[in-house]
């Protein structure tokens, strides 16, 4: 699968990186965590024209070629791409993004469509970068930077997508033979992370992926909307995520897995859409082909929408901005059905710090 996406939270994240207790933001994920890696790779996953139609609330309809507008209403800063030549020096000081199009928990996920930058590679780069900031500003001051600093980690979409073509009987057990070495490999690279001095951490789960336009186009005679079996198997997954990060929260001094629940998210969005604002729910704004422009990506020369406001998924796989920043608002101050144990403003407050 192309550039299967997690829902983009960086408006959110961004947004809270400018609060004054908040010294730094590091981001890891997939497509839609994506600000620029993949352009300095050789891959088919770049988004090229007209993704990032929106960024900056752009007037005038020209795309930068984003998959994700890493603002929200009011931030000025924006976290870099590691391979961009300006995420040096001070830059990283304020966080840097490792996000890949195309990555996924297991190294071989998304190989198919050239060079990407797998989770364990991404948690490899960061290494780096906090080798740098010690050498910069002493292992005290980095300690503490590190310790304060908010981590992003979405990811997950293409693993689950490739694992279930591989067992149509979607049954519980098959969760547990897929998913199992999945959530193992996961964990350890979250403890991994923690192990760097990372503490305050946001984990996506995984969102609803059956109601993608790919899907209702990839299996139009088996289901009539969306695919009942995917969300089923992804229902299952981030359960058994939440009780891990649970686990982690208690066996790892200090630190705080937030459990974002993205899935429940936009199972909302896409059930009540029309109270959301919404008038489109089962077809791309951004497409070439395919009753629900769901057969190819969002590419140069695929048609657009007039009003995107009023669509839920941007192309194939992605979700518009308008739906991003609902989903985002959720996530700062949202309750515990969706953000658990604690939102996201709640974690970037000091009083949230780490436990002792």
């Amino acid at each position: 699968m192309k550039m299967i996406c997690q829902v983009s939270f960086l408006y959110l994240l961004l947004n809270i990186c400018s609060a004054k207790d908040v010294p730094a933001c590091f981001i890891f994920g997939d497509s839609l965590y994506d600000v620029g890696n993949n352009f300095y790779l050789k891959t088919l996953a770049k988004p090229y024209f007209p993704n990032g139609i929106d960024f900056f609330g752009n007037k005038y309809g020209v795309p930068s070629g984003r998959y994700t507008n890493e603002q929200e209403l009011g931030l000025k800063i924006l976290t870099p791409p590691y391979l961009a030549p300006t995420a040096t020096g001070d830059v990283l000081l304020k966080g840097i993004n490792y996000a890949s199009s195309g990555a996924g928990i297991f190294n071989s996920s998304g190989q198919l469509y050239g060079e990407r930058i797998s989770l364990d590679q991404q948690i490899s780069y960061f290494a780096k970068t906090r080798k740098e900031i010690i050498a910069k500003i002493g292992a005290q001051a980095a300690k503490e930077l590190l310790n304060n600093a908010i981590y992003f980690v979405g990811i997950g979409s293409n693993d689950m997508l490739l694992n279930k073509e591989k067992d149509r009987s979607h049954t519980p057990k098959s969760v547990d033979t897929l998913y199992q070495p999945l959530l193992s490999t996961f964990t350890s690279q979250l403890a991994k992370l923690y192990s760097l001095d990372a503490r305050k951490f946001v984990v996506a789960n995984v969102p609803v992926l059956g109601c993608l336009p790919f899907l209702r186009d990839a299996s139009p005679l088996i289901f009539d909307g969306c695919n009942p079996n995917v969300n089923q198997l992804i229902r299952a997954f981030n359960g058994k995520m939440k009780i891990m990060l649970e686990e982690l929260t208690t066996n790892l001094i200090g630190s705080n897995y937030i459990y974002a629940n993205t899935y429940a998210m936009t199972e909302d969005i896409v059930r009540n859409y029309i109270s959301y604002g919404f008038e489109i729910v089962d077809e791309a704004c951004c497409h070439l082909g395919g009753l629900h422009g769901g057969l190819i990506p969002c590419v140069r020369g695929s048609l657009v929408c007039q009003d995107r406001t009023k669509y839920v998924y941007w192309d194939a796989f992605h979700y518009t901005e308008t739906a991003q920043l609902i989903m985002a608002k959720h996530m700062m101050d949202g309750g515990t059905n969706y953000m658990s144990p604690f939102n996201v403003r709640q974690l970037s407050n000091s009083s949230f710090g780490q436990r002792k």
